[in-house]
């Protein structure tokens, strides 16, 4: 299934910008930003809202609402597109956010754009998804800037261009967007839109990497561990790799295991470079150099690591929501 989802949660770019089909998949997103305002009542909305008190965001945007106070009605909007102390509804969650969106707020815009490439409350229209994604950019929008950004990268709903990805991205870039910091900066990388620069790359990337991006921690790592780009630091480097190995990616756990079974940066550890092996072996990252090394192991070391990478893999499909 293809398509814009909400949020800043879209598919991240491939480092040889060979960008996938953007996902689908949706997150809770954070309430719209409350307007800055001396009104006692605006601040009751949006804390409601963040305590999950949602009947009574609801009431209090309700009343804001009836003094056409935009914000309130992307809040309800909001509730009714979630399906938060009311029962799901798109029509009303769309009316809401048309009513916002008249009035100029690029919250409301946004969603009705994600609710236009979804075909909620109506049929699919990107045309329009892309049209209204540009208003939202155009307001200071910065998941609709990076969401933009991506459409002109794969030419869809608008005609290719990766000179304006560039300045989309860098757009929600400077907003703090963390997705857009690791696409602006796999650009600089492979320089396209924008001269080939490693140095800007891994600016970016770094701060990508300290925002929580997973694939920017993991390139960062990298470049670090290499000195590519960056000031040589294996220790710094495998920290990171050990981060992002246990929040899931295989390409870090292979990394940590490598890391682990050579002993740089970090102490060798036989048993954890195994352990991490067969766990990033489990996601898709096979190694033979690895699966020798493993081999080679006494076979208390191997029972040891099959077992702690059973009970991590086993408490990674528990929390899996």
């Amino acid at each position: 299934m293809t398509g814009l989802r909400r949020g800043t949660c879209l598919a991240l770019l491939a480092v040889a910008l060979a960008t996938p089909a953007l996902a689908q998949t949706k997150k809770t997103p954070a309430p719209p930003p409350a307007a800055a305002s001396a009104d006692p009542n605006a601040d009751a909305m949006f804390g409601a809202f963040q305590r999950g008190a949602y009947l009574t965001a609801q009431t209090e945007a309700t009343k804001r609402a009836a003094q056409n106070d935009p914000k309130a009605m992307t809040m309800l909007g909001e509730l009714y597109a979630q399906g938060l102390g009311v029962g799901r509804d798109d029509t009303k969650a769309s009316q809401w956010y048309k009513m916002a969106a008249g009035l100029g707020d690029r919250d409301a815009i946004f969603a009705l754009a994600m609710f236009n490439f979804e075909g909620r409350a109506g049929e699919r229209n990107p045309k329009d998804g892309a049209r209204l994604l540009d208003d939202a950019a155009k307001l200071g929008h910065a998941a609709a800037a990076y969401d933009l950004g991506l459409l002109y990268l794969q030419g869809t709903q608008v005609p290719q261009d990766f000179t304006q990805a560039a300045a989309l991205f860098g757009q929600a870039a400077e907003a703090g967007n963390s997705e857009a910091q690791y696409a602006l900066a796999t650009m600089y990388k492979e320089g396209r839109g924008v001269p080939q620069d490693k140095t800007k790359a891994m600016q970016l990337m770094g701060m990508a990497s300290v925002a929580g991006n997973l694939d920017s921690m993991v390139e960062y790592a990298i470049a670090q561990f290499n000195g590519d780009g960056v000031a040589k630091d294996e220790e710094a480097a495998d920290k990171l790799f050990l981060i992002a190995a246990r929040r899931g990616s295989p390409i870090a756990q292979n990394r940590l295991a490598r890391v682990l079974m050579a002993g740089r940066g970090m102490p060798a550890d036989p048993t954890e470079a195994v352990k991490w092996h067969l766990i990033s072996k489990a996601g898709g990252a096979s190694d033979p150099d690895l699966d020798a090394f493993a081999g080679k192991q006494a076979p208390g070391v191997q029972e040891a690591a099959k077992t702690a990478a059973n009970k991590w893999l086993s408490t990674r499909v528990a929390l899996t929501p």
